[in-house]
């Protein structure tokens, strides 16, 4: 029952000074039998005050507005949280017999949210290898570890070649990305197999063996088994999430479980920095920082830099072209 510290900051820097800065974060810990929060504190540049509710898919919700004149805005979240291990399925059933249930629950309420695919013109080449990946005996649960196995295998991890708007076609072109892809691709493979599919945010904590994205915050995706329920996926790391992972929310996408999202009145531009450290209980203490700049007045497309990876995925192209 490992026990973690961690400190999620968002700070927003302006370019000049701005008002009306109107806030939703989902920084909220879920609190269940497997993850139980110690304590939870939530500091926010003015205190404004936060309303909270519950959304659809069960995440708690915080919103609030800070009216005054400002040229930064930082919230901080601090929480203890002990986790507990889950067992792993146990297949008691034939795999037809699974799979016919998982069919019948195709248009049960919440399951047809998880089903329902997003657009992906890439779909037609993923589908003679999810078709290779299934195996005719495998349970959904052998299934998804498959189809886990296959994007932790096919796709490199690189930060800093997507964003959160990065779309899954270009995610499929370049073979490479970062958890929330990786997770939005394993998504994909379960839902085309009639298996639900959720997505979830929250941090991956220290671990003697080192994980990818360890100490930041971080994105795997939950199988719905029947007769189980939900079992988390990392893809990322090609493992079950367990008593490793802490979980924020979950939803259809990244765009139901995104942490931070505002609007702010006035013409300044922006800088986003997003650092998380991870403390354990043996003292040891894992950080990671993310910097994301944004104007009101975007440069042209054509003129927007392009990240190294892409350059050189660009490099590739032209030199292939002039072979042929």
């Amino acid at each position: 029952m490992p026990e973690f510290k961690i400190q999620h900051i968002t700070r927003y820097t302006y370019d000049g000074y701005v008002r009306d800065s109107a806030n939703k974060i989902i920084l909220y810990p879920i609190n269940d039998v497997y993850q139980e929060v110690l304590k939870h504190d939530l500091f926010v540049t003015g205190h404004p005050q936060i309303d909270t509710y519950i959304d659809y898919y069960g995440n708690q919700v915080g919103s609030f507005t800070y009216t005054e004149s400002h040229n930064s805005l930082v919230i901080n979240s601090q929480l203890s949280v002990i986790t507990h291990p889950r067992p792993l399925p146990v297949d008691t059933m034939f795999s037809s017999e699974i799979w016919q249930e998982l069919y019948n629950m195709r248009y049960i309420v919440p399951y047809i949210d998880f089903l329902k695919q997003e657009y992906f013109e890439g779909l037609s080449e993923l589908k003679p290898i999810v078709e290779a990946e299934r195996k005719a005996e495998d349970t959904p649960y052998h299934t998804a570890l498959n189809f886990s196995n296959y994007v932790y295998r096919n796709f490199d991890y690189i930060k800093g070649v997507t964003t959160v708007e990065t779309t899954l076609d270009e995610i499929w072109k370049i073979r490479a990305g970062v958890c929330q892809d990786f997770a939005h691709l394993l998504m994909v493979m379960l839902r085309y197999v009639g298996i639900p599919a959720r997505y979830v945010s929250g941090y991956i904590c220290p671990n003697k063996d080192g994980m990818r994205g360890e100490g930041a915050t971080h994105a795997w995706a939950e199988a719905y088994l029947p007769g189980y329920g939900w079992l988390g996926i990392d893809p990322t790391n090609n493992c079950i999430a367990n008593e490793n992972h802490v979980r924020l929310a979950v939803g259809r996408n990244f765009s139901d479980c995104s942490p931070v999202k505002g609007v702010y009145k006035g013409s300044a531009g922006h800088k986003l920095e997003v650092s998380v450290s991870v403390g354990h209980e043996d003292g040891q203490v894992h950080e990671e920082k993310d910097i994301f700049t944004s104007s009101v007045n975007p440069a042209p497309a054509q003129s927007m830099p392009r990240n190294s990876y892409a350059r050189y995925m660009e490099m590739i192209q032209q030199q292939q072209q002039q072979q042929q």
